[in-house]
Parts: C-alpha cells; structure tokens; sequence
C-alpha cells in the first residue's frame, strides 16, 4: 500500500478502494493494527465494533468487484463520536448510567454516513454528557493529546479529533454547541467543520435524552478531518432535512461564485478584539498573525476589523440561550439548586452561569431577540468581508486539568489566570450567532503545538466557506501535520 494511513486524506483512500489498489478490509486491518499500537497512551476509541465492520468491509469489497458504490464513503473505515447512537453499539456519551445503552436504530447523521458506504468501527471518547472542554469521564478516563500526553485533546470531540491526528481514522462525525468541534481542532492540529444551525440534523445525540427527536438551539453536529476537502465531502454526506420535513423543502447550499484565487477575498482579521474579555497568548497571537502575514504575501487582502457584536455581548447571548438548553437536562434536584441561585444578590459571573441553566422561557425568548438583532449586524458585517478569522482558544493545549470542579479550573494565559468557562469566549460568541466555521491548522507555536483559526462565514455559506478555506488553506501552504510521536507507521 503506497498511501500511509496515518497522513493521507479520506478523500485519497476512498479513491484508492474505488480504484482497488487497497480494499476496505485491508485499509480497515491496517487501521485497527495501528490503533493496537497508538491508542493505548491515546484513549481516544473507547468502543469497538470490529466485527461488523470486517463483515462490512467484506462486502464493500465484494460491491467493488461488481461495480458497485454505494457512495462517496464508499468502504471507508471511520469513528464516530460517542454522543450519537449507533445501532447495536453501545453508546454512553461518556456517562456511567448509559453503560449498557445500546440503541436500537442510527442516530440521523450514523444512517447517512452508513448509507454512503462508510464502515463504523469504533466510537470515540468524550466529556460525560458532552459538558466539558476536556475529553475524560468516570465511565472510559481521559483521553490524551497525541502531541503531547500530558496535555488536553480539548473537548467535547477530543477523542475524535486524537484519533484523526494520531492516525487511527480519517474521518470523524463531532458535534458542537459551546467549540466541541472546533477546540479540539485547533488543539490536535486537524480541520473541523461547525456547519450553519440547522444544516445537518443532530436527531440521535445524548444529550437530549436516548431517542429524543427535538433539535436544540445552537448546537450542531459536523465532520473533523485531514482537509478541508473532507470536510466538504462529509457535509454533501451529511446536510438535509429530517425526514418528516423532507416533503416541504429541500437543503440547496449555494456555493457562490468561484473567488478564483485568495487574492480575489475581502478578509476580516478580529485577533485584536476581545481583549477586555479573553487575552490571547503571544504563542497564539503569533500564528494568527503569521497565518494573515503568509496570506498578505500571497496577494490577499487580510485586514483589521472591529467586531460586528462586542465579545462580551455575544459570550452573554450563548449563556443565555445555550445553558438553559444544558440546565433543562439536569437532574431534578440539581435543577432546583440552580434555579435558588435567583435570590442570591451577587454580579459574580460563576453566578449568573448559574442562575442562566434555570432560566424561565421568558429570559430565553428575551436573550433570542437580542441574538437575532446581533445575526443582523453580522450579516451587515459579510455585505464587506467574504470571511472573517478569529482565534479558537487563547492557548495551546493545555496541561490536564481535571481533578478539580469545571467551576475552579484556571487556565494560565500569559502569567494572567483564566477561568476555564471564560476561556471559551470565542467559540460561545461565534457559535451562539449560527454561523458556519472552519477549523483551519495555521502552524506550530514556539512551544511546538498546534494553533489553529476560525474561519467564519455568513449563515448558510457552507459551501463557500468551504471553497475560500481551502484557497487560503493552499495560500499559506497548508497541510495536515502529524504529531511527530505518531507519525511512524
């Protein structure tokens, strides 16, 4: 086998079955092999379903010697996040009271996957309940960074995205409601999609509850991967309705005129906002500005812009739209001590998260009108700028953190404390607003580890961000970067 699985693209493998200069079975050996070797220190699978994938890969195989493709996926071994059901396979979301949960049918995003050919064999790991910006739970443990052990994969799709940087799969299905997509991709070096709300169905996430068919405000499910071109093809995978609303309308993502190169784009650098809100580490701040330094260099016009929505303001809309959403899942008793937190007379922020999990409809509906008031103004934003790129987490990975309450966790920046709910800033304020995003890696800090960029577009611009994520992508020259402990096959 030419293509080394460790690095190479889902697109080249899937083209390689095609072709048949690699066969499902011995591309999905391959990867269970290296996993046998590289997993052990990772922990990012966490459950396996080898033997109906071998059986699926088998007849991927045998589909192959007649002709036949069952779609773009076609044979291609792939994990999924251990939030989304997945028929006969256990399913926990991380939380011990769903050890022994094994459902029934395929959460929505699962059958799709499925039916264009791809081969699930393992799930990866995650926060319990998907509620933390680190990857670890009681049930599995914790799940390393493979570019550095003693450090965080981020979260909620943490294993995820260690799987795909370490090798062990070239597709990831992740989800996102507070930067679950994209930490983990700036933390582990790899691409992540955060598509537009409402693009690709989150039916069959825990949580909501096992079964649930209500689709939540804010978050999202979407694809990590080696390239942006993954990405895009995941997403045509994907996006669409679910099916009782197939009748009434049809997903027609609008690609845009093609920008032909990145000098053609109007692009909104936002590294000096924010500031009074969340610092960003020089490491940090360094990549971005190289990343915008390599763009200019390549003819495109990369300049400072004022954000459309004040940090602060939006980070305060994501917590109070997003954790009543959180809070409404809560266990009864827990509930009710959120909601006592009303009579406390305290400016305190722990506090005002707190209060906002027990927040009445009225507040919620309230803090959606201020919401959609500030999707207006970034709106008027992209009538100016084709992108805008912003920073993913004010540090690189950081080192574990996970013996303390999520609540006294500080995050060092530069000398200066940070709360681990604060650090979040930028993934809260640009997720609650419903727009798509673009994981990009722009390089290694001076430490060595990954950064990477939030490309940002305008709603329901996936197709096109994707299109202008991979001009710039090729403009810096760009390109998946193993982690140098896994690099060997």
């Amino acid at each position: 086998m030419s293509l080394d699985i460790a690095t190479a693209t889902a697109a080249e493998l899937s083209r390689a079955i095609r072709d048949r200069t690699i066969s499902s079975r011995e591309l999905l050996d391959a990867l269970l092999t290296r996993a046998e070797r590289v997993n052990p220190a990772l922990n990012a699978i966490v459950a396996w379903d080898v033997d109906r994938a071998r059986a699926g890969a088998s007849a991927a195989d045998e589909a192959s010697a007649r002709g036949e493709f069952a779609g773009p996926l076609h044979g291609l071994p792939m994990t999924v996040k251990d939030v989304f059901e997945t028929a006969g396979l256990v399913t926990t979301s991380g939380a011990p009271a769903l050890a022994k949960h094994v459902p029934a049918t395929d959460a929505l995003g699962v059958a799709r996957l499925r039916r264009a050919g791809a081969i699930i064999f393992g799930k990866s790991n995650t926060p319990e309940y998907a509620g933390d910006w680190q990857t670890y739970n009681d049930l599995y443990g914790r799940t390393n960074n493979p570019w550095d052990l003693s450090r965080t994969t981020g979260g909620s799709s943490g294993g995820g995205a260690a799987a795909v940087a370490a090798g062990l799969t070239p597709l990831e299905f992740g989800s996102d409601i507070g930067g679950s997509i994209r930490n983990p991709s700036h933390y582990n070096g790899v691409y992540g999609l955060k598509p537009s709300w409402g693009v690709v169905p989150v039916r069959g996430h825990i949580p909501g509850p096992p079964g649930s068919l209500t689709t939540v405000d804010v978050g999202v499910a979407g694809p990590l991967a080696r390239s942006v071109g993954d990405l895009r093809i995941a997403l045509g995978v994907l996006a669409g309705p679910v099916p009782e609303d197939a009748a009434g309308w049809r997903l027609e993502l609008d690609a845009g005129p093609d920008p032909g190169a990145a000098s053609n784009l109007r692009i909104a650098t936002l590294f000096g906002e924010g500031a009074d809100v969340l610092p960003i580490a020089s490491d940090v701040r360094a990549c971005l500005d190289g990343f915008a330094t390599r763009l200019g260099a390549a003819g495109a016009v990369a300049e400072p812009a004022r954000l459309p929505v004040p940090l602060a303001d939006a980070v305060a809309t994501w917590r109070d739209i997003t954790l009543p959403i959180i809070g409404s899942g809560l266990p009864d008793g827990e509930f009710a001590a959120f909601a006592e937190l009303e009579k406390v007379p305290a400016d305190d922020p722990a506090i005002a998260l707190g209060r906002a999990l027990a927040s009445r409809f009225r507040e919620v509906l309230t803090a959606t009108d201020v919401r959609q008031r500030q999707r207006v103004a970034w709106a008027d934003f992209f009538r100016r700028y084709d992108v805008a790129l912003a920073p993913v987490m004010p540090t690189t990975a950081f080192p574990h953190d996970t013996d303390r309450p999520i609540a006294a966790r500080l995050i060092d920046v530069d000398g200066v404390a940070v709360s681990h709910f604060a650090a979040a800033a930028w993934c809260c304020a640009i997720g609650v607003m419903l727009l798509p995003v673009v994981t990009l890696p722009t390089g290694l800090s001076r430490g060595g580890l990954p950064v990477g960029v939030q490309v940002i577009g305008p709603f329901l611009s996936d197709l096109r961000l994707l299109r202008i994520a991979e001009l710039l992508d090729a403009a810096v020259g760009g390109g998946f970067r193993p982690p140098p402990a896994t690099a060997a096959p």
